[in-house]
C-alpha cells in the first residue's frame, strides 16, 4: 500500500475510534464541541482545504465543495440547536474518506497491469569493452552497436541477434505466455526478457525509438485521450453541480418563507437540515469516479493481452466496429513469400531468377527476398545500376549494360511490351529484358496459422461485414479471401486506391457502426489514419503503421482484434450501467431527501455507497483474459 493510503487509512481509523469512544465518554458543553471538532478535522482536513482552494481559483462546485458546506452546515446546525449531536457530520465525512480510499485501491489495482507493463522499461545495456561487460544508459547507445544481453535481463533495443541462442519471454508485450525461441540472424525487440542463453545483438533502432520506448509512450498518452462518455461526464458534472447548490439553497429557504407568510413557525432548522442531507446526496462522485475508472481498467486488461488502445474515446469507437477491412500481406498473411514456378521462354530459368534477384536487390520488400532467396547466391551489387522503382507496377534496372523491367502486368503495359498471362494462382513477376518479354515467375504468400479463426471470431463477436484490400492480382485476392471466409475483396489496388475505396465503405456503412482498417505497413498509415479506427500489427509493424494507428496488437496476431473488440464492448457496457444506476439512485434519493423521508445516515449511503458500488463494478474491466 502506498504511504499515502496508509495515512488515509491511519486518520479514517483515528477518526472511527474517537467518533465511538465521544458516544461513550461523559462529556460536554464546550470540550464536547472542541473534541468532535478535532474527530472532523483529523478526518476532513484535506477536503477542507481542497474546497477552500476551489473557491479561490473560481471552481468551488465540486464534490470537496459539496462534502465541505454540507458537514460544516451540520455542526452549525448542532450548535445552533444546542443539541451536541456532530455525529452526522463526522459520520458524513468518514464515510466519504472510506469511499475515496477504496477507490484509490481501485484505481491502484487498475493500474498494477499498467505498471507491469512499465517493467518492461530497461534500465541499462551491456556494451563490452576491451573484455569487460560495462552497464550503460540505454539512450547512450547509437545504431551499429553490439550489445550482450544475459539470461534474466531485458532486451534494452531493439536488433538483430549476431551470437547465441535463446527462448525469450514476450509476455509482457504480447500477453503470449509460451517462450519465443531465438537464433543468430533473427530480429528482437526491446521488452523481452531472455531467459536462457547470452545473446549479442547489433542494434537496428537508438533506444527511444525502439519498441519498449514506443509501447511506454502509448500507454502513457492514452489516459489523455477522453471519450464521449467522459466528456459527457464532465460536462454533466460542471452543470449538475451548481444545479443541486442552487436547489439545495431554495430548498433552505423557500418553504420557511412560504410558512411565515402563511403565518405558521417557518421551521429553519427543519429545512437546512434537510437541504444539507440533499447536498449531502447530491455529490456525483459515484460518476466522475467510476467513469473514468473503468476505462483506465479496460486500457489496462486490454494492455495485458497484448491490445494497446491509446485512448478511452477509442475504446469507445471500438465498441462499436461492425465493419473489419484487412490489408492482405502481413496481416492475414505471413508476408513470408516463396519462389513457386519460373515460366521462362528462351531464357534458362537459372538465368531468369539472377536478372530477377539482381534487379530487386535495393528492395527489402518481402518478394524481393523471396527472388534473392530462390537465386541463392551472393548479390553482387556492382553489377546493378539505374534502379528506379514504379509504386503500384515494379522497377526498372540496369544489369550487366542490360536494361531489366521486373513487375505487375501493368508495368508491362506501361512498357508497351507484349506479355504471356500466367494461369497459376499467385503473384506473377514479370520480366522483360532490354524491351523484349523473357517470362515471368511465380511467387505465393503463406496465410498466418490463425488467420482463419481471426474471420470466424470476427463474425462470432457481431461484425457484420469483413473486407481484403491488397495489390495482388484478382485471381490471388479471391482465392485467399475464399479460404479464409472474408466477405468481400479488393484487388489490384495501389497504396492510393486503398484511401479510396475505404472511404467508399464509410459512405455505405450504418451512421452508428464504425469502421475498423487493419494493416502493418508503411503504405497503410494513410487508411489506418482515414479509418474510424485503425488498427496495426505492432511487432512486425512498420513505425508509420504503429504511429497511424489507434489500436497495436503487439503479437500480431489477428485474432486479437475480435478480443479488443470484445473488450471493448465489456468496458462500454460497464460505463453505461455505472451512468445508469448512479443517476437512478441519485435522483430517487434526491426527491426523498427533499421530502423530509431521508436523513444524514440514508444520505451517506446514497452517496459513498453507490460510489463504491459502481467503483466495484468498474473494476471488472480488468477481467479480460477469458473473454
Amino acid at each position: 500500500m502506498k504511504k499515502k493510503q496508509k495515512k488515509m487509512l491511519v486518520r479514517i481509523i483515528l477518526a472511527a475510534f474517537m467518533l465511538i469512544a465521544l458516544n461513550f465518554i461523559p462529556v460536554t458543553g464546550l470540550l464536547r464541541m472542541l473534541l468532535y471538532l478535532a474527530a472532523y478535522l483529523i478526518i476532513g482536513y484535506d477536503i477542507l482545504q481542497k474546497a477552500g482552494k476551489g473557491i479561490l481559483n473560481g471552481r468551488m462546485f465540486d464534490e470537496n465543495f459539496l462534502m465541505a458546506i454540507a458537514t460544516v452546515g451540520a455542526i452549525a446546525l448542532a450548535v445552533y440547536e444546542k443539541s451536541g449531536d456532530y455525529n452526522e457530520a463526522i459520520a458524513v465525512m468518514l464515510f466519504y474518506q472510506i469511499g475515496e480510499l477504496f477507490q484509490s485501491y481501485a484505481v491502484g489495482k487498475s493500474r498494477k497491469n499498467i505498471s507491469a507493463l512499465m517493467d518492461i522499461r530497461p534500465d541499462y545495456a551491456n556494451v563490452e569493452r576491451d573484455g569487460i561487460l560495462e552497464q550503460v544508459d540505454p539512450d547512450e547507445v547509437a545504431i551499429g552497436s553490439i550489445i550482450v544481453v544475459q539470461p534474466g535481463e531485458k532486451v534494452p533495443i531493439d536488433g538483430i541477434i549476431t551470437e547465441g541462442t535463446s527462448s525469450l519471454n514476450t509476455s509482457a508485450l504480447t500477453g503470449e505466455s509460451l517462450p519465443r525461441e531465438a537464433m543468430p540472424g533473427d530480429e528482437i525487440i526491446s521488452g523481452c526478457i531472455n531467459m536462457t542463453g547470452v545473446l549479442k545483438i547489433q542494434t537496428t533502432k537508438e533506444f527511444g525509438e525502439s519498441t519498449v520506448s514506443k509501447i511506454l509512450q502509448l500507454v502513457e498518452e492514452s489516459s489523455s485521450r477522453k471519450s464521449k462518455s467522459e466528456n459527457f461526464i464532465s460536462k454533466f458534472a460542471r452543470v449538475y453541480t451548481p444545479a443541486v447548490c442552487g436547489a439545495a439553497l431554495l430548498l433552505a429557504v423557500v418553504p420557511p418563507l412560504f410558512h411565515l407568510i402563511a403565518g405558521s413557525p417557518a421551521g429553519w432548522a427543519g429545512w437546512i437540515y434537510r437541504a444539507l442531507i440533499f447536498l449531502v446526496i447530491s455529490c456525483p462522485c459515484a460518476l466522475v469516479i467510476s467513469i473514468p475508472l473503468s476505462f483506465f481498467a479496460g486500457i489496462g486488461g486490454a494492455s495485458k493481452e497484448g491490445i494497446l488502445i491509446k485512448g478511452s474515446n477509442y475504446m469507445e469507437t471500438l465498441s462499436k466496429t461492425k465493419i473489419v477491412v484487412f490489408d492482405k500481406t502481413g496481416t492475414l498473411t505471413q508476408g513470408v513469400f516463396e519462389v513457386n514456378g519460373v515460366h521462362h521462354n528462351s531464357m534458362e530459368e537459372s538465368k531468369l531468377l539472377e536478372y530477377a534477384a539482381l534487379a530487386e536487390c535495393a528492395s527489402s520488400h518481402p518478394i524481393s527476398k523471396s527472388l534473392q532467396k530462390a537465386y541463392g547466391k551472393d548479390i553482387d551489387r556492382s553489377r546493378v545500376t539505374d534502379i528506379e522503382e514504379i509504386s503500384g507496377h515494379g522497377l526498372t534496372a540496369n544489369v550487366d549494360g542490360h536494361q531489366v523491367a521486373a513487375g505487375n502486368t501493368r508495368l508491362m503495359e506501361r512498357l508497351g511490351i507484349p506479355y504471356v498471362e500466367c494461369h497459376s494462382v499467385g503473384t506473377i513477376i514479370h520480366l522483360a529484358i532490354d524491351s523484349t518479354y523473357a517470362g515471368h515467375i511465380v511467387i505465393s504468400d503463406i496465410e498466418k496459422p490463425n488467420a482463419r479463426e481471426a474471420i470466424a471470431a470476427l463474425k462470432k463477436a457481431g461484425v457484420e461485414k469483413t473486407v481484403m484490400l491488397t495489390g495482388d492480382t484478382g485471381r490471388v485476392a479471391e482465392k485467399t479471401a475464399a479460404e479464409l471466409g472474408v466477405d468481400e475483396v479488393h484487388s489490384e489496388l495501389l497504396p492510393a486506391d486503398k484511401v479510396t475505396e475505404v472511404e467508399k465503405l464509410l459512405k455505405q456503412k450504418p451512421a452508428k457502426s464504425r469502421l475498423a482498417f487493419v494493416g502493418d505497413g508503411i503504405n497503410d498509415a494513410p487508411v489506418l489514419s482515414r479509418a474510424d479506427i485503425g488498427i496495426a500489427m505492432g511487432a512486425m509493424g512498420s513505425d508509420a503503421a504503429i504511429e497511424a494507428a489507434d489500436v497495436v496488437l503487439m503479437d500480431d496476431d489477428p485474432v486479437k482484434i475480435a478480443k479488443g473488440i470484445k473488450i471493448s464492448r465489456k468496458c462500454l457496457a460497464i460505463v453505461y450501467q455505472n451512468i445508469v444506476f448512479a443517476l437512478v439512485i441519485k435522483f430517487a434519493c434526491l426527491g426523498l431527501g427533499a421530502l423530509g423521508i431521508a436523513n444524514m445516515w440514508f444520505a451517506i449511503f446514497a452517496d459513498v455507497g453507490v460510489m463504491v458500488i459502481a467503483v466495484l463494478n468498474a473494476i471488472r474491466a480488468l477481467r479480460v483474459h477469458n473473454l
